[in-house]
């Protein structure tokens, strides 16, 4: 029998959002470690926030809004409202009722400012990196440290002189016609006009040259898991001085380890540096014609030089998922500070999905 095509919706449903959400969803594992992190979190929560006063958005609900974000590829805090609104997985997963009213995106991106100046997203990222330490996911001697390109939100036409006052449009109109051909234009004599700190880099001699800034991560060789992150200005030393930082700061390292790394890292100061300070530098030889590698026999004939070399390539997974997934090839945000943030708040991101994916692969 044909069924009736009524378009009258219902009044009233008896089913909660809880009941409609499969418990086999891949959200409720990430729901249960989110949960638990952001319960260690409250304390410092609570610090950010005024004693009286009119009630915000309470900060659970917006980091679990900005995870989903980072999860599904939202392209702008003005979408997730959006979906936030009628995606009825997205508002169990955040923590609303079917009939909480959708906040003003203004006042979410307000309140997300909040969260910035409380330096939420390192310690978000501590107490995901806690939860698996305690489940004996972390390696404790062997890492790998590299760096990638992220591109600022900024135009080739606001990297103008530094000692001059920028022209007015010949042709009128908001987006004039520039022609850079012919002038040299360097970081030491140019900067944006709308993000002052990004810096103009190449990664290769191949490649063009764009506003950027550089992130660092330190993985940790087990099972790929992020350790430490950092977001750099892109200059051409960020990368090695980036990893010495994080090599000091290897967590719960109680005896000598293993720092693995791509040929850039193969220089006499930067393994010189390492071995200064107990660590064995496990970086791939640069085989270049003009230059000797610091990594001699000593190191390259033990076996886990080897395993080390290849292991260090699992990094490009990280760089990977926080590009494409976590949408930062192309930063929404302008600012080292708010970069670097979202950086690290999206290798959070990567380590959920990574440890729920190996507790799967273990039940």
């Amino acid at each position: 029998m044909r069924g009736d095509d009524q378009q009258q919706s219902g009044v009233f449903s008896y089913i909660s959002a809880e009941q409609r959400v499969p418990q086999n969803h891949p959200l409720r594992p990430l729901r249960k470690m989110v949960d638990a992190a952001l319960k260690e979190l409250s304390p410092r929560f609570a610090k950010l926030y005024a004693k009286r006063g009119r009630p915000s958005i309470a900060p659970e609900k917006l980091l679990r809004a900005l995870l989903l974000q980072v999860l599904y590829t939202i392209r702008s805090e003005r979408q997730l409202m959006e979906q936030l609104d009628y995606n009825m997985l997205y508002r169990w997963f955040v923590g609303l009722n079917m009939d909480d009213p959708m906040w003003d995106v203004t006042v979410f991106t307000k309140n997300r400012e909040r969260l910035l100046k409380g330096n939420i997203a390192q310690a978000f990222f501590q107490t995901v990196l806690e939860q698996a330490r305690e489940q004996s996911l972390l390696s404790e001697e062997h890492f790998t440290v590299d760096g990638t390109l992220i591109e600022a939100w900024a135009g080739q036409k606001s990297f103008q002189r530094k000692d001059a006052p920028p022209k007015p449009p010949e042709d009128g109109g908001s987006n004039p016609t520039v022609n850079f051909h012919g002038e040299q234009r360097r970081n030491d004599t140019h900067r944006s006009t709308t993000d002052p700190e990004a810096m103009l880099y190449r990664k290769s001699s191949g490649s063009e040259s764009k506003l950027s800034y550089l992130g660092h991560v330190l993985m940790e060789n087990r099972n790929g898991l992020v350790v430490d992150t950092r977001l750099t200005r892109a200059t051409g030393t960020a990368e090695r001085d980036a990893a010495l930082d994080m090599a000091a700061r290897i967590p719960g390292a109680t005896r000598r380890v293993t720092l693995g790394g791509d040929k850039n890292y193969d220089t006499q100061d930067f393994v010189s540096k390492l071995r200064e300070a107990a660590v064995t530098p496990h970086v791939a030889q640069n085989q270049h014609a003009r230059r000797s590698s610091a990594i001699d026999a000593r190191t390259t004939r033990h076996a886990g030089y080897a395993i080390s070399q290849r292991k260090r390539k699992r990094v490009e997974e990280i760089f990977g998922w926080i590009k494409t997934i976590a949408g930062l090839r192309k930063t929404r945000h302008r600012g080292k500070r708010r970069v670097g943030w979202m950086f690290t708040f999206a290798a959070a991101a990567f380590n959920l999905v990574r440890m729920r994916n190996l507790a799967q692969a273990a039940a």
